[in-house]
């Protein structure tokens, strides 16, 4: 406190930028130390001297106030109360780089300071009579401040005169326009407002004498701000959370005084739709350089907010809605009967205001409670989502289907659409959804003719097909496609109504590249891995080998090409692009196979037929990555048994035949790759291929499907050549490229773990050098931060605690550890974090008890 009285400015500044610097060293863990040791430490300086600093910061901050040419000090006095108001208090390891802080665990200690109005009103002082970055932190310092507990204040009354410096200081900001006009003010402010009510109940807010004032000053500031959308769009996230929250709790206000709510939220919604609309013109006037359409996490976080909004008034929403939507929807209809009634950017202009609606139709969709949704809500709903199936209707017809799958507009509109099914799906499609959405299948039977879920789910297979057969390049719309498609077809009830559909059955019977050209693009061949998997998952529905043999017919010719190609011609380009293709196809319909039946189907198919042109493929393309990687990748997929698919019968020698193939592979590729020169870029042309080829051999080992010891018995060399390949490539990698590649180590440890459970002989009869670079490597992996290497380690030091007690002590910490998790997510979320704080206290409290 020494250097508060000092004459100089020197002594002030220097004294002031320590105290900085120490608080931000007590968040650092030192390296060398543990956590547990650096926790005590922080926790000491809190209990001791942080409240201390924290005054010291207030002190400063009063005492430069009136001093204009102080500003270094200044900076350095808020930054210190803004790091004191950012420990750590509790330990759950705040994220600094989080939006969402949370409610702030300040000691009770504080509980004086913070309850005098003067510490509030410091903060609001001196945002309004400074600037960036001052003026902004002082904000940070309030925001954080709004968010302390509830439980530190000492009752009520001080609660709510705390709530009461806030308004007043919000609204005086509204009211004299004070700093707005810089980002970095403008951006904490709208957290500020955010935070009042997420830490604050609405029937808090409108007992405050100035609530009118406050609520009518915070409508209008969101309104200017939706009308400033290319200023303020970073931060309109906030405003559009603060207003969902308040209509969220007006089913809870129990309050007489009226939350005004009835009289902004519809403005509200209708200024956030303009914008929208606004933005659109923007782009195509080239006025700004960015669509907000493709910021897809910002669009993401406003349509989370906006269903609230959007239903508190519903009736009078829809309605905006609807005006808006039928002249632009009217428009586009023209603009396809008459190719000469649109130029280009007036059709984009269309297409991008069409987006925004059924983004935000979508979005209001999704936001449907199920328990709470009254029978006119359904038929709103029914009302918003016909004019989207009317839309659905004509946007694939006529001028639309003629050029415009190659304007990025046009993409955008179908992206929004699959979002709008996916929600729809959710909500309304099943049994049980079309038993409890009556009104609402009722209502787009009178406006579009679809009177119950099949007809629907029969639209949004009819849209899928179209976007496969029409998009070529676009492999973000055929990924979103797939994905809604791998979605519908997961389901069981769901998948076998898609079975009925002719659209399916039409893709099921011609998934080539004639009727499917995305197939052709090179670019879209990890589609294709999908695209069959859920082709797979429909077939193996139902139980019929003549519809399998069917199925795979143009990949059995493909099979009869890549076999009967010369040696002179195998090396080409087509070659390369077939060979991809076939191999992405077989991985992704081999996952699809979880049975032993329809795993069998698969397997008769390819052994012994086909399964020679493996290793002929590795011979011949070693060098090339594109080609290696979904081959070894369809092994690794073949000779996995997961939900004991390869289950063969006990006199089959399958398990023994399939062991013989993977040995094959493995010796090939093994066998080339490391006499191959090591490239510039190791992981691509030489480490992927390895950990894809031991997790080949960990999966065949583990398997459970193969009697290991006939080969010795017999003299068969594959499972010795296979482990003798396996560690060789394994033993050319240094032990600092395996730590460093996530994927290699787990297969590389993975590998290890099977060989000492099952193979020791293998691992002890290893040359002396050989033997201790694994058993270094083990001492390395024991520190590795994988989750499956720490998760197994955690395992084996339970199941060393539980034995190292007492026999009738036992089944009681098992319990202990059990209830470690209890009610546990696995986010990073602050609430979260602080559940399992708690339970790792209980933890501690009953072992110690145990």
């Amino acid at each position: 406190m020494k250097f508060l009285n000092q004459v100089t400015v020197e002594h002030f500044y220097i004294g002031l930028k320590i105290l900085n610097q120490l608080i931000a060293e007590m968040h650092q863990a030192n390296p060398g130390l543990p956590l547990t040791h650096h926790r005590k430490t922080a926790c000491s300086f809190r209990d001791l001297a942080l409240l201390q600093v924290f005054q010291i910061s207030l002190t400063s901050l009063r005492q430069l106030q009136n001093d204009a040419s102080g500003e270094k000090l200044q900076e350095q006095a808020i930054g210190l109360a803004l790091k004191c108001l950012s420990f750590d208090f509790v330990g759950t390891s705040l994220d600094e780089s989080s939006e969402d802080i949370g409610t702030i665990q300040i000691p009770s200690s504080w509980r004086a300071i913070v309850e005098d109005v003067k510490t509030v009103q410091i903060f609001f002082d001196y945002y309004a009579i400074t600037k960036p970055p001052i003026s902004s932190e002082s904000l940070e310092c309030l925001v954080r401040l709004a968010s302390v507990r509830r439980s530190l204040f000492s009752g009520e009354t001080e609660r709510s005169k705390y709530l009461i410096s806030f308004m007043r200081g919000t609204r005086d900001i509204l009211q004299y326009q004070q700093g707005l006009g810089q980002h970095e003010n403008y951006h904490e402010y709208c957290r500020l407002l955010g935070r009042l009510k997420t830490n604050y109940q609405l029937s808090e807010l409108v007992n405050v004498e100035i609530y009118g004032d406050w609520i009518r000053l915070v409508a209008e500031f969101t309104m200017k701000s939706l009308e400033s959308w290319q200023w303020a769009s970073g931060s309109v996230y906030y405003l559009l959370g603060l207003w969902s929250r308040l209509v969220s709790s007006v089913a809870y206000l129990k309050s007489d005084c009226p939350s005004l709510l009835d009289d902004y939220v519809p403005q509200i919604t209708e200024s956030y739709i303009k914008s929208r609309f606004d933005s659109v013109q923007a782009v195509v006037d080239k006025k700004i350089s960015e669509d907000p359409l493709e910021h897809r996490e910002q669009l993401q976080d406003q349509l989370d907010s906006l269903p609230y909004l959007c239903r508190f008034q519903y009736e009078k929403t829809s309605s905006y809605i609807i005006d808006r939507l039928e002249p632009v929807l009217e428009a586009y209809t023209n603009a396809g009967r008459f190719s000469t009634s649109k130029t280009s950017s007036d059709l984009t202009c269309v297409e991008g205001q069409l987006t925004w609606l059924i983004h935000i139709i979508g979005g209001i969709i999704r936001g449907r409670q199920s328990s709470s949704t009254s029978e006119i809500h359904e038929v709103i709903d029914g009302d918003l989502a016909a004019r989207v199936f009317q839309l659905i209707q004509v946007m694939d017809s006529g001028v639309h289907i003629e050029a415009r799958y190659n304007e990025r507009s046009k993409q955008r509109l179908d992206l929004a659409i699959l979002i709008f099914f996916q929600n729809f799906r959710r909500v309304y499609v099943g049994d049980q959804a079309m038993h409890s959405s009556k009104q609402l299948y009722l209502r787009l039977g009178e406006l579009v003719g679809l009177q119950d879920h099949v007809v629907v789910l029969n639209i949004i297979v009819q849209k899928i097909a179209t976007n496969l057969k029409r998009y070529r390049q676009s492999d973000e719309v055929i990924g979103e496609t797939l994905a809604l498609f791998q979605e519908l077809a997961a389901g069981y009830m769901s998948g076998k109504m898609l079975l009925k559909l002719d659209a399916v059955n039409f893709i099921l019977g011609h998934h080539t590249k004639d009727f499917f050209p995305f197939l052709d693009e090179f670019g879209s061949t990890r589609n294709r891995t999908l695209f069959y998997f859920t082709l797979g998952r429909l077939l193996f529905m139902e139980d019929s080998p003549s519809k399998f043999k069917a199925f795979v017919a143009p990949l059995q010719k493909v099979f009869m090409m890549l076999e009967e190609m010369a040696d002179s011609g195998f090396r080409s380009n087509e070659v390369k692009c077939a060979i991809i293709g076939l191999m992405r196809d077989l991985r992704g319909l081999t996952m699809a196979t979880n049975s032993r039946r329809t795993y069998g189907l698969v397997f008769d198919w390819l052994y012994p037929t086909h399964v020679s042109l493996f290793v002929r493929i590795i011979q011949r393309w070693t060098d090339t990555p594109e080609v290696m990687t979904p081959l070894l990748k369809f092994m690794a997929e073949f000779v996995l048994n997961k939900t004991q698919r390869l289950a063969f019968d006990s006199s089959s020698p399958n398990g023994i035949l399939l062991f013989r193939e993977v040995s094959k592979v493995i010796v090939a590729y093994g066998t080339i790759i490391l006499s191959q020169p090591v490239s510039a870029d190791p992981y691509t042309y030489l480490y992927k291929g390895i950990w894809i080829t031991l997790t080949i051999l960990t999966r065949a080992l583990a398997g459970n499907y193969v009697n290991f010891g006939v080969f010795e018995l017999y003299g068969d060399q594959a499972l010795s050549s296979a482990l003798e390949i396996a560690l060789k490539m394994s033993l050319a990698i240094p032990l600092v490229d395996v730590l460093a590649f996530r994927k290699l180590a787990r297969a590389y440890f993975g590998l290890l773990e099977v060989l000492c459970h099952n193979h020791t002989a293998v691992i002890v009869n290893l040359e002396t050098e050989a033997f201790a670079h694994i058993v270094g490597s083990l001492e390395f992996g024991l520190k590795s931060l994988d989750v499956s290497i720490s998760s197994q380690i955690y395992s084996n030091l339970r199941a060393q605690l539980l034995s190292s007690q007492p026999s009738d002590q036992q089944h009681r910490l098992a319990e202990c550890f059990d209830k470690l998790m209890a009610d546990v997510a696995r986010t990073i979320e602050p609430k979260n974090r602080d559940k399992f704080t708690q339970n790792l206290t209980v933890f501690r409290h009953e072992f110690r008890a145990t």
